[in-house]
């Protein structure tokens, strides 16, 4: 069964961020990851939101995105991640 992390997020460091999502796809790809979305929130239109982009990443089951959030490379990526943004990660089923 296909599963997805869903990160929400707000860029203190554009320069940071930039570097993280450079690096990224390579993460990604022995785990069969690809990202379904990146974009800008528009509007809140019902709630409260304090992020301002999102990310959906689509892997094609729950150990590929579990072995991928525990690899040695995603792990190395993290501390650059946490200086470059306020994220929140959420993996679903």
């Amino acid at each position: 069964m296909t599963c997805h992390v869903i990160g929400h997020l707000k860029v203190r460091d554009p320069a940071k961020w930039e570097q993280y999502r450079s690096l990224l796809p390579a993460t990604l790809a022995p785990f069969g990851g690809r990202v379904l979305l990146r974009g800008q929130c528009i509007a809140v239109l019902s709630g409260e939101h304090r992020f301002d982009a999102t990310v959906v990443i689509a892997f094609p089951d729950r150990e590929s995105l579990l072995g991928w959030h525990a690899s040695t490379a995603y792990q190395d990526l993290i501390a650059l991640r946490e200086a470059a943004a306020d994220m929140v990660l959420l993996a679903f089923e």
